[in-house]
């Protein structure tokens, strides 16, 4: 498979997925936001808890 049909096969695929993509309605937005900000959440939690500890046995 040369470079040219790469490219056509990708063009291709990437047109399909834009055809079957839509856009998200309200409640599906603000769950994705929700589900977001948890995430972050819980990453900043687990970042300031390793770095207490780390204050704490004096790294």
């Amino acid at each position: 498979m040369d470079i040219k049909e790469r490219f056509d096969k990708f063009v291709k695929d990437s047109k399909r997925v834009l055809k079957v993509s839509r856009k998200p309605d309200r409640t599906e937005y603000l769950e994705f936001a929700k589900i977001t900000a948890l995430g972050i959440l819980v990453i900043g939690a687990v970042g300031f808890v390793m770095v207490l500890i780390g204050q704490l046995i004096g790294l």
